[in-house]
């Protein structure tokens, strides 16, 4: 159930948000063991003169930057998954985007599951439930 957002340098382009979207999507899965059929994506686009790392633009830099913030519930994750984690999403943008800018970043959010659901329901209140149900 994790929602991820995305800004990325360059035009809006809806094949290529498609396929970001797919992948950060799979590696979320893979890595952080996140249910694919309740995670969210949205991905924005920002204009390359617009985005600035060390002082320069990325276009005066010649390469394209991302951020990619995700908000999942604390202590679901080790820290071994979160860095390989962050290793799978740099190394997918670089392929998808080619040539990031070292100044990209990506942010794990872990939020108390008391303060983070979807559905009107908060993880803590689907956690309590089907711990009840299995009882």
């Amino acid at each position: 159930m994790p929602i991820i957002n995305i800004s990325l340098t360059g035009k809006p382009d809806a094949a290529l948000s498609a396929r970001i979207a797919g992948e950060m999507t799979e590696i979320t899965a893979r890595q952080l063991r996140k249910d694919p059929t309740i995670t969210a994506v949205a991905v924005s686009y920002i204009d390359p003169q617009h985005w600035f790392a060390g002082g320069k633009s990325l276009a005066e830099h010649g390469s394209n930057t991302f951020w990619l913030d995700i908000k999942v519930v604390d202590g679901t994750n080790t820290k071994l998954e979160l860095e390989a984690y962050l290793k799978a999403i740099f190394d997918a943008f670089d392929r998808l985007l080619g040539g990031v800018h070292e100044e990209s970043y990506a942010f794990v959010h872990e939020v108390p599951a008391a303060a983070y659901g979807y559905g009107g329901k908060t993880q803590e209140f689907r956690f309590i439930s089907g711990r009840l149900k299995a009882a």
